[in-house]
């Protein structure tokens, strides 16, 4: 996938309130334009699991369509997936790629969830011997064979979204899409669609573009995030690299055997409570091992843990500085 220097625009009519006999809106012929996206660009190679974040209104659900086919053909700038332009070659397109865009379902609604398999894969032009195997593997993987038979409007959500995963590999594109695919779910849910989410980059290959405001999701599964805000990237890079950045800092909170401060060299305590204390140190110049042996040889230590930084106040951190909406894991 190439991306180089994106750009849509989207018009709006203006509206003008005025007086006249009572209060009444107006449409002018003036236009405000709205820029979605702007200058965006990057490349994605071949099964790579990429996570596209940023608050609500930031531009990604834009940048998703455009790399889908729904919306027209950018403002500026090109896209190509797999060497097409997804506007002008959506046919061909559409079938290189699976899409789950959150709570909204691709499934009929009141067929059983069989029947809504047996249609996309005859939609799809998959040979039924294919699209029969590719099945099976999917229902055990997703565990849904209790529910195959149930009428779509029946499912929880999460046996719904396991479906809707389902339904986006069975024609086993090599691009997948997923907005949101985790929200509104319990930890059970989440946790398994997670681990389908990882097979299928691991073992089919399939490349992975993930958008979610749960940043568990992310933790989880995204070796590389691009991070934008009003349109434009932010941070395009490895997830291990971003924390570093933005998160040098680990703490060690060590109970003893007695209420007291601890003074080592190499990290600060910055809390104490009774006989737990919290000390802070950079992980880029020291290591937590050594910071371990110089407070197990100085004190008494009942017990001690390093607590690492977690993305979701790392990206907390990046859009307050910036003075923007933070994200919020769902």
């Amino acid at each position: 996938m190439h991306v180089a220097g994106l750009v849509k625009e989207f018009r709006r009519v203006k509206r003008i309130t005025g007086r006249f006999g009572g209060l009444r809106t107006f449409f002018s012929r003036e236009y405000d334009v709205i820029r979605a996206v702007d200058d965006v660009s990057f490349d994605i190679d071949s099964g790579e699991l990429v996570g596209y974040l940023g608050p609500n209104g930031a531009g990604k659900s834009t940048t998703i369509k455009m790399l889908t086919g729904i919306l027209p053909p950018p403002t500026a700038g090109t896209v190509t997936v797999a060497g097409r332009d997804p506007a002008r070659e959506r046919k061909a397109n559409a079938l290189n790629i699976g899409v789950v865009f959150g709570q909204r379902s691709q499934l009929w609604w009141d067929l059983p969830l069989r029947e809504s398999f047996r249609a996309l894969r005859d939609l799809y032009g998959v040979p039924s011997a294919e699209g029969e195997r590719r099945q099976r593997e999917l229902v055990e993987l997703l565990d849904m064979a209790e529910f195959l038979d149930t009428p779509v409007r029946q499912l929880s959500l999460g046996q719904r979204m396991r479906g809707d995963l389902a339904a986006a590999m069975l024609h086993q594109p090599r691009l997948l899409y997923l907005d949101e695919p985790t929200v509104g779910l319990d930890v059970v849910a989440k946790q398994r669609i997670r681990e389908f989410i990882a097979h299928i980059n691991a073992e089919l290959g399939t490349t992975v573009i993930l958008t979610t405001h749960d940043l568990e999701d992310v933790e989880q599964l995204c070796r590389r995030i691009i991070l934008i805000d009003h349109g434009r990237v932010l941070y395009d890079g490895g997830l291990a690299e971003l924390m570093a950045r933005y998160a040098p800092y680990r703490d060690l909170v060590v109970t003893l055997a007695e209420p007291s401060d601890v003074v080592v060299a190499s990290a600060d305590q910055v809390k104490r409570d009774g006989p737990v204390v919290t000390l802070r140190f950079r992980s880029d110049q020291v290591k937590a091992p050594e910071i371990i042996s110089a407070v197990t040889a100085a004190y008494p230590v009942v017990d001690l843990s390093v607590v690492e930084p977690r993305l979701e106040a790392v990206i907390s951190q990046i859009y307050t500085q910036r003075g923007l909406p933070e994200m919020v894991a769902s």
